[in-house]
């Protein structure tokens, strides 16, 4: 019987030890250009290159996971996935819940897009974002009425309709839309927010993010996240120096 108990014990050693290979990487799927599902149903974009190139040179297995984004955190520190690689932006508010490695992405701009002449930042105006982001809660701080939604398009959605008089989100992510919508521009000023977008961790996985921190800074030195970031966002993207 003894001997049983050691060979369950043994395997199951085995087991934990082959399962922290396995990287499951959790991301929206629903914000193009950083993640979004491709017309073959898996989880494409920038993200998904960065996130696969990262456990390459860590040496781990990326198993991706699709969440989404009101409960994308509280599935990370529930164990439903290991990491969040989501566009998500390093803020106060966040690392007192999860921990996050060095930024993959820059700090960059969040903009207003209407398709009236608007000042977005009136105490009359009625703006729309996606809940649970720094978009959100900065208009919720400026005074207009915020009108939230689980996701971007219906954001957008909503301020096509006259629900809502602007949308405010990542200026990467609505620059396309803007440009193929004759009937939206960009209004008010460019906002910079947070520090930076970088991977959530559960806090004690201290491990992970030491070599995810590794792999990253790898691939800062070498030129292929800033590589990785115009072929994403075109050569005008604010890349790290």
């Amino acid at each position: 019987m003894k001997t049983l108990l050691l060979a369950a014990a043994a395997a199951t050693l085995a087991t934990s030890a082959m399962a922290q290979d396995v990287v499951r990487m959790g991301t929206e799927g629903a914000y193009p250009p950083y993640n979004f599902i491709n017309d073959d149903g898996e989880i494409d974009g920038f993200e998904r290159e960065v996130g696969d190139e990262l456990c390459t040179r860590a040496g781990l297995t990326c198993e991706w996971v699709s969440n989404d984004w009101d409960s994308i955190i509280p599935n990370l520190t529930s164990g439903n996935y290991d990491t969040i690689i989501a566009g998500m932006s390093i803020t106060d508010e966040r690392d007192e819940v999860i921990d996050f490695t060095d930024p993959y992405f820059p700090p960059a701009a969040s903009a207003y897009a209407s398709t009236m002449d608007m000042d977005p930042m009136s105490a009359d105006a009625v703006v729309a974002a996606q809940t649970n982001t720094i978009q959100a809660a900065h208009v919720a701080e400026s005074g207009a009425t915020l009108l939230e939604f689980a996701t971007p398009d219906e954001a957008v959605a909503a301020m096509r309709n006259g629900e809502a008089d602007a949308i405010f989100a990542d200026k990467d992510f609505l620059v396309p839309i803007v440009d193929e919508d004759g009937d939206m521009s960009f209004v008010g000023e460019d906002v910079g927010l947070g520090d930076g977008i970088g991977i959530g961790l559960r806090e004690s996985d201290d491990e992970l993010e030491a070599t995810f921190n590794e792999a990253i800074a790898s691939m800062k030195e070498d030129g292929t996240l800033n590589t990785m970031i115009t072929e994403w966002f075109g050569e005008d993207a604010i890349t790290f120096e």
